[in-house]
């Protein structure tokens, strides 16, 4: 038996994940075929990659199939109930960082607050009918977040495209979307609003609090945890 260590399959968060590892003397390298989700671990003893998509990472933490794994605390929270029960951080990576945001049309120039949305929602269900739309891949942080903030009279829509430009395409009245810098927001003529920060994710290595730990698994985790810092 071995460690598992789930890692993004692709991209920038596996090439980043890979060189986090190897500044601490772990190397990280996936198979030589390219379609084969598994890799190999070197520098250290009894753990084993499993090459996953990023958005796999969180069910397989709190399944228990693998032991630790990186992935964002944007999935971690948006795919586990109660994720503090069921998984643990063990290390931001400092990387991969963006912000779960808010926005709205930007000619929306009365539109700055959560209170402003509340009051749109409610104007806007009247005139039209039917609740505002926002569009979003996160559906349970969103909700939570806007109903803790007391607004009301809104529906959540999936995005399975880009969710920037679904208030252009008039598939939603405002978006809850990952950014990392803006730009593409600001393209698609849409604005932050200024208490709309839900979540400041980045890239972490989390630690599966419900897989089972031989003795020997516990003593690979305690050595490659003092590896790591």
């Amino acid at each position: 038996m071995s460690l598992k260590l789930g890692v993004p399959s692709k991209g920038r968060l596996m090439e980043k994940t890979f060189s986090w590892f190897e500044k601490r003397g772990i190397t990280l390298s996936r198979s030589e075929s390219e379609r084969e989700y598994a890799g190999k671990v070197d520098g250290i003893d009894g753990v084993s990659l499993v090459l996953m998509s990023a958005g796999e990472i969180p069910r397989d933490l709190a399944s228990g199939r693998i032991h630790l794994g990186v992935t964002g605390t944007d999935l971690v929270q948006e795919k586990l109930p109660r994720w503090e029960q069921q998984v643990e951080e063990v290390s931001p990576l400092g990387f991969g960082q963006a912000d779960l945001i808010i926005a709205t049309p930007a000619c929306w120039v009365d539109v700055d607050t959560l209170d402003d949305l509340d009051a749109v929602a409610a104007a806007f269900r009247k005139t039209h009918g039917h609740r505002l739309r926002i569009a979003t891949k996160y559906h349970r942080l969103v909700r939570e977040f806007l109903s803790d903030a007391g607004v009301s009279d809104f529906t959540l829509v999936d995005s399975q495209g880009a969710t920037e430009g679904t208030v252009m395409n008039e598939t939603a009245e405002a978006i809850a979307d990952i950014t990392s810098t803006g730009e593409t927001l600001r393209a698609n003529h849409l604005k932050i609003l200024s208490d709309g920060l839900i979540l400041k994710s980045q890239a972490t290595l989390w630690r599966s609090r419900i897989s089972k730990y031989s003795a020997a698994e516990k003593q690979v985790l305690t050595d490659l945890l003092d590896r790591l810092g």
